[in-house]
């Protein structure tokens, strides 16, 4: 169903992180940016569409006042919304927003580090664009912070901070189907399985609250009402947002699931893990019975590798792209 494409060679080798590789198709200029974190930089790819072309530009983590920062990077996102697309990177010391080639920086906005070591560590990860002109991103504390994007210019806001969980968040991820029909349009995840379901609009409105049976949810998407979650145990579990409805339980890898995605136009599901196995599922939801199935289609092993991040580089699922711990390349698959 699949086969192997020629790799994306990269400056810098895949940090271990949950969800870390990010997609940007770019249509009127025939181009795809990928995005991958090692330690403190983001290594940022171009390519064209054709294979011929590949540019490549690296960031820094910053932090004010510091020449050369060594916060680490947690995860780098592309966030596209009607007006604008930006890449937004989360680190131990704050969240940075750029346009989306990464050529300016246009917020920066700092976390609040205690002045006195803890015992838990400070940073940011989960990014997501939702609605028209918001981006979340999620706080070690667990809480989720709300930033308000103009159409265009630095006047970058944040409007409100979401104070539901208790733990770090580790992924949020919003209604990627297009549709408006489905009241729930965020939902956030943390580092003990907990997720909570969200209508956006001038004040966040909670609509649910999907209690975790203390394992992580490393990887969380929201398809046609529908949330598709990845978890530490290697399983995926199918809710019906707004009710919390587990409409289906899947032991789909032998170790930690890291990422996954949906191809929201074919309804296709990938999910990657450590187990070194890329799984590609089908989802059918039938409305009139209100019942969700998955199905699976394909499978490749990258051996010896511990995936981190996968992503349908398209949104019918035509391809894929997969990132390695430790891997110095960006691995691509295309229907066969």
């Amino acid at each position: 169903m699949f086969h192997k494409e020629k790799s994306i060679q990269l400056k810098n080798s895949a940090s271990a992180l949950y969800n870390n590789l990010s997609v940007l198709r770019i249509a009127p200029r025939r181009l795809t940016y990928f995005t991958v974190v090692h330690a403190n930089v983001v290594n940022m790819v171009s390519t064209s569409w054709d294979g011929l072309n590949y540019s490549h530009r690296q960031l820094q983590s910053k932090e004010p006042n510091v020449a050369t920062s060594t916060s680490l990077i947690m995860q780098a996102a592309f966030c596209a919304l009607p007006s604008r697309d930006l890449l937004v990177v989360s680190s131990q010391k704050g969240i940075q927003m750029y346009e989306s080639d990464g050529s300016i920086m246009v917020y920066w906005h700092a976390l609040d580090t205690p002045e006195a070591p803890t015992a838990h560590a400070v940073f940011a990860r989960g990014i997501s664009a939702v609605s028209d002109n918001y981006i979340c991103v999620g706080v070690s504390s667990g809480a989720v912070l709300v930033f308000d994007v103009p159409s265009k210019g630095s006047n970058i806001t944040l409007s409100e901070v979401l104070e539901e969980h208790k733990e770090a968040i580790t992924d949020i991820a919003s209604e990627c189907s297009g549709s408006q029909e489905f009241l729930a349009n965020l939902v956030t995840a943390d580092d003990g399985g907990n997720m909570c379901v969200w209508k956006s609009g001038e004040e966040f409105q909670l609509l649910n609250k999907i209690p975790g049976l203390d394992m992580t949810c490393s990887s969380v998407k929201l398809w046609k009402g529908t949330v598709l979650a990845g978890y530490g145990t290697g399983q995926i579990r199918l809710y019906e947002a707004v009710t919390g409805i587990l409409h289906a339980e899947v032991n789909a890898h032998a170790r930690w699931i890291y990422s996954l995605d949906i191809a929201p136009f074919s309804g296709l599901l990938l999910s990657a893990a450590e187990d070194s196995f890329v799984r590609v599922w089908h989802l059918s939801i039938t409305p009139e019975t209100n019942s969700v199935e998955i199905a699976h289609l394909h499978n490749e092993c990258v051996t010896d590798t511990q995936i981190c991040g996968a992503k349908f580089c398209d949104g019918d699922g035509y391809a894929f792209a997969v990132t390695g711990y430790d891997l110095s390349e960006i691995i691509r698959y295309v229907q066969s």
